[in-house]
């Protein structure tokens, strides 16, 4: 593979081969995958808007009209589309790539699928290292769509500056249902397809329902959008950049990511133990009669230290 180094000055000089070889690189814990995250200057990064809601909210159809205001602006955005794995090949099915497809041409728009793997929380296992490669290649902004899989998908509130919660005016009772996650997640609230009838209700349910979070004074705030005639999407960024201007400290952050340390700590501790191995250990002390669990452990450990 390319040096590390060069491949870094590529991605930011904006060569968008180098960037994709870079995610593939990352995303798949391939040779000098650990030198090229420990090299990344993320000081002057670019701030992640995290878009989140239920299936069929229209999320990739208004980050798409999102990416139409932004470009028609000069901005560079890059959007990472966390998409179901396919129980056939694990790799992404690619569905939100598709609504985007206007986009595909344009060189101020990067669009990049992560398959889930069986990641929950709505997050690829490889979202952090690969937002942080693309946060580094001199983009104005970063989206990460996340997969709808509702109260559980949390994970985009502690990486994201930004968090918007898509939703449309059927989702009155599942707002009663999830009321007290939603009311966690939100930086804004957005009421796609306000064109139905209950959309007015349903803004103003959500009004009384707003709050400012622990340490904030930060009120969310609802937009009302028509994605699909690309309606909303102006307010929707100023309320964004709104959001960011006010400095607010994500204290999801810490939690997030002492989550991640965590998992890379474990990973490094066990990458020479091998499974298989593992398991016709025990199976032969099992077939011995000398297997007891708990001492199995703790010997193997003190081996090990």
């Amino acid at each position: 593979m390319s040096d590390p180094k060069i491949l870094l000055q590529q991605i930011i000089a904006g060569e968008r081969h180098a960037l994709a070889r870079a995610i593939t690189i990352v995303e798949n814990e391939l040779e000098g995958s650990s030198e090229l995250l420990k090299s990344l200057d993320l000081q002057k990064a670019a701030p992640i808007v995290g878009i989140t809601g239920p299936p069929g909210a229209g999320k990739s159809t208004l980050i798409s009209s999102l990416i139409s205001h932004l470009t028609s602006q000069g901005k560079k955005v890059a959007v990472i589309a966390v998409d179901p794995t396919s129980p056939f090949n694990f790799g992404s099915l690619l569905g939100d790539r598709l609504r985007m497809s206007e986009h595909f041409t344009n060189p101020n728009v990067f669009i990049r699928s992560l398959a889930t793997r069986g990641s929950l929380g709505g997050l690829s296992a490889k979202t952090i290292e690969v937002s942080d490669v693309v946060r580094a290649a001199g983009f104005d902004l970063v989206i990460i769509e996340t997969v709808g899989v509702g109260q559980s998908e949390v994970e985009i509130a502690g990486l994201a500056d930004t968090t918007v919660l898509v939703l449309v005016p059927e989702s009155g009772d599942e707002v009663q249902a999830l009321k007290s996650g939603i009311m966690e997640i939100a930086d804004i609230y957005v009421v796609n397809k306000s064109d139905r009838d209950g959309a007015n209700t349903f803004v103003k349910n959500l009004l009384a329902l707003a709050h400012p979070r622990e340490g904030s004074n930060w009120i969310p705030r609802i937009i009302k959008t028509i994605a699909t005639k690309k309606e909303g999407a102006e307010e929707l960024y100023a309320t964004i950049l709104a959001h960011q201007e006010e400095a607010i400290t994500n204290s999801r952050k810490a939690y997030l990511f002492s989550e991640k340390a965590w998992r890379l700590i474990q990973q490094a501790r066990t990458k020479d133990l091998n499974k298989e191995d593992l398991r016709i250990q025990i199976a032969n002390e099992i077939l011995g009669g000398t297997f007891q669990l708990y001492i199995f452990v703790e010997v193997f450990i003190k081996k090990k230290d």
